[in-house]
């Protein structure tokens, strides 16, 4: 089953699908930037859109085409409990939103008290909340099964590396200094399965594919990804994400 994010939102109106995945693009490009405290800001905004979504949800009401501030976001999150509606969407992601929201307004540069600064600290909070709670939006909205869900927001998240550009069905790696070992990998962290060799060697204009296999084999064999030559398809592993993100991505 693939899916993109805007597939998996798209029974949201647009207004709302586009508000919700532009506050998530701040709050995973923030991070990836280490602007923690742009990270923590950004949990709030991105409250309070879900808020307006589970609202028209579990009342049954049609969806707005913009997203608002309840005046009292926690009271307002606790009266969602007693509607219609998913478990999930009347108690677990509204908790959670208050605790995300907490976040942002108690917690932060603002408040001087401790020897260390919590910033990176609630950065890392803030994103792990934030991906699931729009994890499990794409699970109710799209009804989906957990993995499918969380493979499509980890790819929403993977697609903000400004290094890619995706145009035309085609992807090209814009940080052209890079060798074509760590363009390869660059690009299958970009998607969250596996990518077809014939395809990699598109993206990355390598015109003789046999001698492009040589790559993916070496890659192979340094375990770095998995390369079924009977299929074609190619696998980042977790050692090559990690290389990704210790590395590259830095």
């Amino acid at each position: 089953m693939t899916l993109n994010a805007q597939q998996a939102l798209g029974l949201l109106p647009q207004g709302l699908r586009s508000e919700l995945l532009a506050e998530f693009a701040k709050i995973t490009r923030n991070y990836r930037e280490y602007s923690w405290e742009a990270a923590e800001l950004d949990g709030g905004r991105l409250c309070e859109i879900v808020y307006t979504v589970l609202d028209a949800h579990t009342s049954g009401s049609p969806y707005p085409a913009t997203a608002s501030k309840p005046s009292n976001f926690k009271r307002s999150c606790e009266t969602l409990e007693a509607r219609t509606g998913p478990e999930s969407a009347r108690l677990t992601i509204p908790r959670i939103l208050v605790a995300l929201y907490d976040v942002r307004n108690r917690r932060g540069v603002g408040h001087v008290g401790g020897d260390v600064s919590a910033n990176h600290m609630d950065a890392e909070l803030v994103l792990a909340m934030s991906k699931w709670i729009v994890a499990e939006l794409v699970r109710l909205f799209h009804n989906t099964d957990v993995k499918t869900a969380t493979d499509v927001v980890d790819a929403l998240v993977d697609r903000m590396l400004p290094v890619i550009w995706e145009v035309d069905g085609v992807k090209r790696v814009l940080a052209t200094s890079l060798s074509l070992t760590d363009q390869t990998l660059i690009l299958l962290y970009s998607e969250p399965g596996a990518i077809s060799d014939k395809d990699l060697a598109e993206y990355l204009e390598q015109d003789r594919l046999a001698n492009y296999r040589r790559i993916l084999d070496r890659l192979h064999k340094a375990r770095a990804v998995e390369w079924n030559r009977t299929t074609g398809m190619v696998t980042l592993s977790p050692r090559g994400r990690e290389d990704v993100e210790g590395r590259l991505l830095k």
